[in-house]
């Protein structure tokens, strides 16, 4: 898996929306932005993520972005890397961001997955 530089690390923290409900977590060995649980945002490698509907999406794609793939031939179709060029317009990063965020805010709420239970020692 790629690694991310300090520098991508600094700067995904920069771009997360202060958000009551926003929470910044460990996913893929990287960096991501949750809502309600659902992950809205993210790094990977150098590349900055975020999950938009098919509309939005599309409109990414036409201006450079990509189909995210954490694994080649495995992508998660409603995540989206967004243009390299983009990094130096910011308000273009926090017009994304920000509709990748009210995107998430509109899903239903994760429930966190149930612990697992370690099996009982039997008694001798």
């Amino acid at each position: 898996m790629p690694k991310p530089t300090q520098e991508t690390k600094d700067y995904f923290a920069s771009i997360v929306p202060e958000h009551p409900a926003v929470a910044i977590r460990p996913m893929f060995g990287q960096l991501s932005a949750f809502v309600n649980g659902n992950m809205f945002m993210g790094i990977f490698g150098e590349d900055i993520l975020v999950r938009l509907p098919e509309d939005d999406r599309e409109q990414v794609l036409r201006a450079g972005g990509r189909i995210f793939e954490p694994m080649p031939g495995r992508p998660m179709r409603e995540y989206v890397v967004l243009p390299e060029a983009w990094r130096d317009e910011p308000e273009w990063i926090h017009d994304w961001v920000a509709r990748s965020l009210d995107h998430a805010d509109e899903l239903p709420p994760k429930k966190p997955k149930a612990q697992k239970k370690a099996p009982k020692k039997s008694k001798k």
